[in-house]
Order: structure tokens, then sequence, then C-alpha cells
């Protein structure tokens, strides 16, 4: 079978043949349907994070179960699911208070060291991708990463509910928890921002203020519930935000992973908002924000991880809501491509042509 390979920051992805070994105890072979290209995986390949090699990259995946270990019952052979990198152990303090995103055990659904590596090329070990590595015509996972889903979802727009909508869905509804009739700005409409504005609109904020420097992109933000659009090419954000609102939002987030962003995020908030950092900023960089707004208007600054999801809660509900016609995926998905053109939608992605690219397989 093939794989996209990483062998270094700043070098395009290879495609190669790879192994996977048979699932033990609680892990689970998945053929690969769908594989979204999420801008998590360009920080890897750009060097902002690092990464052992070689790995094979890919994590928003959707497919259908081949073969499961001796100790899985949760799952059987054909059932349809959907990949999260939130892998979960189910027995640790926040998985038992419901936060299994933020998991403390994560190396138990991991092989112990020294034990036969799930993914090899060439006889030679192949680092696994957030648990995924998605990017590949097979996964083998433990069974903690997947999610049964509902055979008549179409698995390419699932896929999408593995990485991107799970995580601007869930950061407005879990995470910020959007009140019904407040405001909303949203800086950076790709896939995930484009995930918070339709978790802002079927939250009911009244005003989602999309900000993006694509006005592609901020056509589709109002095509699925934005109800006002900011060039940040052509003016001030902040300004913007705080002139069509009043004097701010009550929630906003920034779905880049830029410190100046997050700064903007923070600064165009209404006395007692809240914003959500859902991108990923680099390590190392601080954000800096004005300490006397902080305190004087009792205004936040927070995190979300995977939009601070129990994806086995959250992604069904996701499913239900596509299915009923109210979380609008067809729209997000501007390419369908194969394996092969990884490397394109990478590029088409930093152009700002597309807010998602699936890939998929045979």
């Amino acid at each position: 079978m093939k794989g996209a390979m990483f062998h270094g920051p700043n070098q395009p992805l290879v495609i190669e043949e790879i192994e996977l070994d048979s699932p033990r105890d609680r892990e689970v072979l998945v053929r690969t349907v769908a594989c979204g290209v999420c801008h998590s995986d360009l920080h890897f390949v750009d060097g902002l994070y690092p990464h052992p090699t070689p790995a094979v990259l890919g994590h928003e995946v959707a497919g259908i179960v081949e073969e499961v270990g001796t100790a899985v019952t949760y799952l059987k052979p054909g059932d349809h699911v959907i990949a999260c990198l939130s892998v979960f152990c189910g027995f640790c303090e926040n998985c038992l208070s419901g936060h299994p995103n933020l998991c403390l055990n994560r190396a138990s659904t991991q092989r112990p060291r020294g034990a036969t590596p799930r993914i090899t090329s060439g006889g030679q070990p192949v680092v696994q991708f957030l648990e995924i590595s998605g990017y590949a015509d097979k996964i083998l996972v433990h069974e903690n990463a997947l999610v049964k889903i509902a055979d008549e979802m179409p698995l390419d727009r699932a896929a999408l509910i593995g990485c991107g909508v799970t995580t601007g869905v869930g950061a407005v509804f879990n995470t910020a928890k959007v009140e019904a009739g407040s405001t909303v700005a949203i800086f950076g409409v790709g896939g995930v921002g484009l995930a918070a504005v339709q978790g802002a609109r079927l939250a009911g904020a009244r005003t989602i203020i999309a900000i993006d420097m694509h006005e592609s992109k901020l056509a589709l933000a109002r095509r699925l519930g934005a109800t006002h659009a900011v060039d940040a090419s052509q003016s001030d954000p902040v300004e913007a935000v705080r002139e069509l609102t009043g004097g701010g939002v009550n929630y906003s987030f920034e779905a880049i992973g830029l410190k100046t962003v997050a700064a903007q995020a923070f600064g165009c908030l209404a006395p007692g908002g809240v914003a959500t950092i859902i991108g990923m900023i680099p390590r190392g960089q601080k954000i800096e924000i004005d300490g006397f707004n902080l305190f004087w208007g009792e205004r936040r600054l927070q995190g979300s991880n995977m939009g601070s999801n129990r994806f086995r809660i959250d992604m069904p509900r996701y499913v239900d809501l596509y299915l009923q016609g109210r979380l609008n995926l067809d729209d997000m998905i501007s390419r369908r491509a194969r394996l092969e053109d990884v490397n394109d939608a990478f590029r088409a992605m930093k152009a700002g042509e597309v807010a998602r690219t699936v890939l998929m397989f045979d």
C-alpha cells in the first residue's frame, strides 16, 4: 500500500510503499476512503512544529473498518468510522471528568517501546503522525481513535468532521459556549474558520463577522452563515469589528495560528467578551495583549484544543446535523484529489485558493 512520507521540513511529501502490521488487542485496521488536507499538517511540513521522521502525515480521515484486534468490542468489520487525533485512554482524571481531548495517558493507546511498529517501510520503522497517519491507503489505530457513524453519511464529508469541523464548531459549542443573540467575530475563514461560522449560526448568534484576506473565502463564509465580511487586506479588522458592533463582540475566534491575529481577536472584544484561540500558533511565540483591557473590562483569552471535543458524542451529532441539512459540509470541499496530489493541495492552501481539499482513495 502507499503513503505520503514526510522526510523533513520544507520538503515535498513523497509517495512511498508502506506496510502495516496486523491489529493487536484493541487496534483496528481501517481502509481509508477520504482524508482532508488540514492546515495542521502544513505547520509540520513548513517546520513550524518539529516532528520525527520518516512519518506518514494526515489525520482528517473517514473510512471503513477491515479488521479488528482480539479485544475490540466497539467496532466490527464493515463499520463506517471517522478517526480523531484526540485519542483517549478512558480512565485518567481528564477522561473521567469529561475532557478526553486532554487525556493524560495517551501512552496506553500506543504500542510499548520495543514492540513491532504499526507502520514500516522497507523493514524500517515509520513514525505514526498524531497516532493516525491518514495519507495512506489504510490506517492502523487504537479503537479509541475512532467513532462509528451512520452508513448513509458520505465519507468525503465525514472526513471534514474528523478535524476541521470538530475543531471549529466545537470551539463555539464546547469551549466558548456561544449564547443565542450574541455577537461573534471569526478571524480566518479556511476550513476551521468556516466551521466556526456555521457553529455560531447554529448557536443562534445574531451577528457573525467573518474576517479574511481572500474575497472568495469571505463570499463562502457569507453563504455558510456570516452576516458581515471584513477584508483584512483593505482595513484594520479590529476597528471594522468595533464599528460594525458599536464597541466590540461578545465572542471572537482566531482560526489561523498567527500571534498578531490572536492579539486582534482579543482587541475587538466588548467588555466581558471572550477570545478563543483555535489556530496553532508556532511554539515559543508570545501573544501580547493590553493588560488594562484584560482586567478592567473582564475580557478573557483562552485556548481550544480540537474544539474541547468528546468526539464520540460530538461527531455523531455533527453527522446528524449534516443529514438534516443544518450543517453545510458540501460547500466546504473546494476540491477532491488523489493521494499523489497532496503537495499541490498544500500549495493551494497556502495560496488561499481552497477551503478544503479532500484526498479520495480507491
